[in-house]
């Protein structure tokens, strides 16, 4: 998953000012990442947490639909990008071979909106926040709008999310 602050700068996708270009170190294993565990309606998901610029270029590329299957004990997998301070933010699905759904959530962890996201779309701002967000969930596609999912609502995140040392 690739990511870009709404900007477009010669061609190259841009977060913060940042490049996102593939120059970066690649995530290669998935379990080198922190996790953490929430519920959201009732539902028990275990993310990777991508918390620097790296590991969000990178986010759930290659990953394939075995890797994201549900954990023994039923929580659902995916990925926490969490980001220094809030701003519009935009998805695209470069290199992302499974279609996910997508929560852009606020800095105090309440929804800003949703998306199902169709795999290997690269259209430039095609997956926008609509809002400024700190947080964006990834998980399999279709889980939000099982267990109903919408803008508004509130999601609980741990203080070590909200407050992460410095």
């Amino acid at each position: 998953m690739r990511i870009a602050a709404v900007a477009l700068l010669f061609g190259g996708l841009t977060i913060g000012g940042l490049d996102t270009g593939c120059r970066g170190r690649r995530i290669d294993d998935l379990d080198t990442l922190g996790t953490v565990r929430l519920t959201i309606k009732e539902r028990a998901f275990e993310l990777w947490i991508a918390d620097d610029s790296d590991e969000q270029t990178q986010g759930l590329m290659h990953v394939t639909a075995e890797r994201m299957a549900p954990l023994p004990d039923g929580a659902e997998r995916g990925m926490i990008f969490v980001f220094d301070h809030s701003r519009e933010l935009t998805f695209w699905m470069k290199d992302t071979i499974i279609p996910l759904d997508i929560a852009y959530l606020d800095s105090t962890g309440r929804v800003v909106s949703t998306h199902t996201m169709a795999p290997l779309d690269v259209r430039p701002g095609q997956y926008p926040s609509g809002g400024a967000a700190q947080f964006a969930i990834e998980v399999n596609a279709g889980v939000w709008s099982d267990i109903g999912l919408r803008a508004g609502d509130a999601v609980t995140l741990p203080t070590t999310l909200l407050n992460p040392a410095p």
